[in-house]
């Protein structure tokens, strides 16, 4: 059994969207990832998608809970990220740096990802100065909110992880508006009327907010197909790989 992690379901839907015979049980939802070698139709992979919530503390009592239940062959710790330099763009994919077998197997898969440290912050960065600073003092490409609560837990349990994220946002493609107008990370939900009075006030984001969305899409759409490529190797080897 593979467990991958996302904080919300709206960073799952496409990954969720690939597997098969869903089904959903609260914050975890179960499906099948069927494997394909030389149009052999191999036994499929049993994948389970929790979803731990935005921050750490969320993200521990959830998982936590989780871990009481099962124990997984393999935790993929996924979902978006912020980049902290300029370099980084919507849609590029980002394995967390370090020695383990997992993350030499997921940079061979993916030839085209960034390598390097995923800094869990204790809330959401903006603006990008912020995240020049933050990239600078923990010699960190991205940013996000759960990885090291993750990676906490799953060291605790000696269950091998991977990290591998998609970039949502950077310096050069920031956020359409004030974070906490995104997200209420307290309520776990965007705060709708807090969203629309805000557009109210500065119709220009209204563009803006529908071109971070299309972002977004083709960000998720990425992750999924990274995700499903990642999970095919290191089940069923294949002597290719994914780029881009």
């Amino acid at each position: 059994m593979i467990v991958v992690t996302f904080a919300l379901p709206a960073e799952s839907s496409a990954f969720i969207g690939s597997l098969k015979n869903v089904r959903r049980d609260g914050p975890v939802v179960r499906g099948d990832l069927q494997h394909r070698t030389s149009n052999i139709q191999h036994p499929t992979s049993n994948i389970q998608v929790l979803h731990t919530g935005v921050g750490a503390k969320e993200c521990e009592n959830r998982l936590q809970e989780f871990l009481r239940r099962e124990k997984p062959q393999l935790l993929i710790a996924s979902g978006f990220c912020g980049g902290t330099k300029d370099e980084l763009h919507p849609g590029d994919l980002v394995i967390a740096d370090d020695a383990s077998d997992l993350s030499k197997k997921a940079r061979a898969i993916l030839p085209g990802a960034v390598v390097g440290k995923i800094h869990s912050a204790n809330r959401i960065i903006d603006p990008a100065a912020d995240r020049y600073e933050i990239g600078r003092e923990q010699g960190a490409i991205a940013i996000d909110m759960e990885t090291e609560t993750i990676a906490r837990l799953c060291a605790e349990k000696s269950i091998p992880l991977l990290a591998l994220r998609v970039v949502s946002d950077s310096p050069a493609a920031p956020f359409p508006m004030p974070p906490s107008v995104l997200f209420d990370i307290k309520k776990q939900r965007t705060n709708f009327f807090l969203l629309l009075s805000y557009i109210a006030r500065n119709p220009p984001s209204a563009i803006r907010l529908a071109r971070f969305e299309k972002q977004i899409a083709r960000a998720k759409w990425k992750l999924a197909h990274a995700l499903c490529a990642v999970i095919r190797g290191v089940c069923h080897p294949e002597p290719r790989t994914l780029s881009g």
